[in-house]
C-alpha cells in the first residue's frame, strides 16, 4: 500500500482546532472591520490610527454573535459560518441591516 499523507484542513480548520471556535469568530470580525478601515484609509475619510479604532470593538464582536448565530440557524458548516462572519463584519450593522430591508423588500 502507498502512504497517502493526510488531507491539508484549510486554514479555517486550523485556526478552530488550534483556538477554538470563538477565537475563529471573533479573527474573522476582525479581519472584516480591518478591511473596511483599510477602505476608509485609503479613501482619506479615516486616518490609519485614531481613538475611533476603539469603536470597532464592539462591532466587530457584535457581528460575530450575530454571524455565528445566523450561521447556526441556517445549518451551515464552520467554515462558511466564519465567511459569513467576515462578510457581515465588513459591511457592519448599517450594511447588513440595508442588506436585510433589500431582501425582506423583495420577498413582500
Amino acid at each position: 500500500m502507498t502512504d497517502i499523507p493526510p488531507p491539508d484542513p484549510g486554514l479555517i480548520a486550523t485556526f478552530h482546532q488550534f483556538l477554538g471556535g470563538a477565537a475563529t469568530a471573533l479573527l474573522a470580525a476582525f479581519s472584516g472591520r480591518a478591511m473596511y478601515h483599510a477602505g476608509e484609509v485609503r479613501a482619506r475619510r479615516r486616518p490609519i490610527l485614531s481613538y475611533d479604532l476603539v469603536w470597532e470593538i464592539p462591532t466587530a464582536v457584535g457581528m460575530a454573535i450575530a454571524g455565528d448565530a445566523l450561521g447556526a440557524y441556517m445549518g451551515l458548516s464552520r467554515e462558511v459560518t466564519v465567511g459569513l462572519i467576515a462578510v457581515l463584519s465588513y459591511l457592519g450593522p448599517r450594511g447588513a441591516g440595508a442588506m436585510v430591508e433589500r431582501w425582506a423588500s423583495r420577498k413582500g
